[in-house]
Order: structure tokens, then C-alpha cells, then sequence
């Protein structure tokens, strides 16, 4: 799922019906500006595989909401 495809107005009702925790918000945020994982990982000093499972939570997430 690609975050950076909703609209503004789509990512912030998810910001708020979704229940992200901080660190998920700000990944979510992150990626709805087209960071690379990598990157991600890197400004919140994570590990890429944290980063990657933390995407795959905010995925979980955004799916049972739409």
C-alpha cells in the first residue's frame, strides 16, 4: 500500500480513526511524503526491520479502517 496515494484529507481521517501510536504516526507521516524506508529508518534511529514492521502494522491498520 502506497501511504503517499491518499489525498491530504484521506491521511489525516486516517491519523485519527487508525489509533497509531507515536512512533507509527510519525512513520506514517514519514511515508505519506514518499521517504524510503531506509530514510525512515534513519531520521527515527531504528533499524530498517523495525521500520519495515512498524509499515506493516501502520498497513494492518489503515486496511481494517478502509
Amino acid at each position: 500500500m502506497k501511504i503517499a496515494a491518499f489525498t491530504q484529507t484521506e491521511l489525516d481521517y486516517l491519523d485519527i480513526v487508525c489509533n497509531f501510536t507515536d512512533v507509527e504516526r510519525q512513520l506514517f507521516w514519514l511515508r505519506s511524503k514518499e521517504i524510503a524506508l531506509e530514510q525512515c529508518a534513519e531520521e527515527m534511529n531504528r533499524s530498517v526491520d523495525s521500520v519495515k514492521q512498524l509499515s506493516q502494522r501502520i498497513n494492518a491498520k489503515i486496511e481494517r479502517e478502509i
